[in-house]
């Protein structure tokens, strides 16, 4: 009859109020020019864990091979793991912060001060920039807005659980990918390991994602605020 048996996506539970506010913000976005995107420095954590496995969700075997080695995927309940915040705009990527605990907001304003910073003088100079982040908790605290007020910082106004508006999570992905193949062993390697495939990632890959934003609204806009493709 047509139908496939596939593993479904995994999106954001998004509320009635946050589908209307995503649909407000992306008609208000729709009339935004590249030059104006170009001025946004998108930013964001990520996690990353150690892979004891190159294993997908399905494998191919032949009956009686269940507990074949090559059949089996790895499991481990606790692999290390690292925390990473790092920023792009469409004129390449900014230094990476591994983030060594829980994130507060005085922790998060200390890594605007020392990483956000150094990115913006790095991506604009004296340029003029927006600076784009989600809404967690230490990102919206009072003490963190006031850390804006005080460093002259204009920030984006951004709707709730939207990652598919946000290209730096398709960076991720790409440095995630480039890795899938890299074994470290401990969580210093890690690091290491992600240092240097995110010091690969070019202006022209981070122009790329960063033109697709009027894609990404439109498709806001056609599902009227429901997750995207993206």
């Amino acid at each position: 009859m047509g139908f496939n048996c596939r593993i479904p996506r995994v999106k954001p539970l998004l509320t009635k109020k946050q589908r209307e506010k995503r649909l407000t913000w992306a008609k208000e976005k729709k009339s935004w020019t590249a030059a104006e995107w170009s001025k946004v420095m998108f930013s964001d954590e990520s996690k990353f864990c150690i892979s004891f496995g190159n294993r997908g969700p399905r494998v191919w075997r032949r009956t009686g091979e269940a507990q074949d080695p090559r059949c089996l995927k790895s499991s481990v309940k606790f692999p290390p793991s690292v925390m990473v915040w790092g920023a792009m705009s469409s004129a390449g990527v900014g230094p990476l912060c591994f983030l060594r605990s829980r994130v507060n907001a005085a922790v998060y304003q200390q890594v605007l001060e020392h990483f956000m910073l150094p990115a913006a003088d790095l991506l604009y100079g004296d340029g003029d920039f927006k600076f784009q982040q989600d809404l967690a908790p230490a990102h919206s605290a009072k003490s963190t807005r006031a850390w804006f007020t005080d460093h002259g910082i204009s920030v984006l106004n951004w709707p709730a659980n939207s990652p598919d508006l946000s290209p730096i999570e398709n960076l991720w992905g790409i440095v995630k990918r480039k890795m899938q193949n890299a074994r470290p062993k401990n969580a210093e390697e890690l690091k290491a390991t992600i240092r240097a495939t995110w010091a690969l990632i070019t202006p022209e890959q981070c122009q790329k994602l960063m033109d697709s934003m009027p894609c990404r609204i439109n498709a806001v806009i056609e599902a009227k605020g429901a997750p995207t493709k993206y």
